[in-house]
């Protein structure tokens, strides 16, 4: 025989659903972002903001139901990482992008790489040209 449900158990039943449903709404409104924006710096954006925060509450609403302890830690190592890796992730594919011209400028407010790219590749062209065009 299993004991009675305390109003404590309840609320954190209750409050571990909600991070559950919205946790998933946030994950499912990632890939729907991936699938529907327009451009590669759009889904690169879906795929990171609410993907984060989905998965804080899925965490959270594991750790309330596990109630133990031990198990925050090793929840907030795993948000610690994709908080981490994520950012990076994005940046390298968003750099990647760029580089290879699989964006869509008109989108852009503001262009603030550009000048970078420009300088660079003028900067190469001009090593190219002091060593007579040798490779190396």
């Amino acid at each position: 025989m299993s004991p009675e449900p305390t109003a404590v158990d309840t609320v954190i039943d209750a409050v571990s659903a909600v991070f559950m449903v919205v946790g998933a709404l946030m994950s499912l409104a990632a890939a729907v972002g991936l699938l529907r924006f327009p451009d590669l710096l759009s889904r690169m954006h879906a795929a990171t903001k609410p993907q984060v925060l989905g998965l804080f509450l899925l965490l959270a609403s594991i750790g309330l139901q596990m109630r133990t302890w031990w198990v925050w830690p090793v929840l907030l190592v795993a948000w610690i990482f994709q908080l981490l890796t994520v950012p990076v992730s994005a940046h390298m594919v968003g750099r990647a992008g760029y580089r290879t011209k699989h964006l869509h400028r008109e989108l852009l407010s503001s262009d603030e790489l550009e000048a970078v790219v420009q300088k660079a590749a003028a900067k190469a062209s001009r090593e190219d040209a002091s060593d007579g065009g040798r490779p190396d």
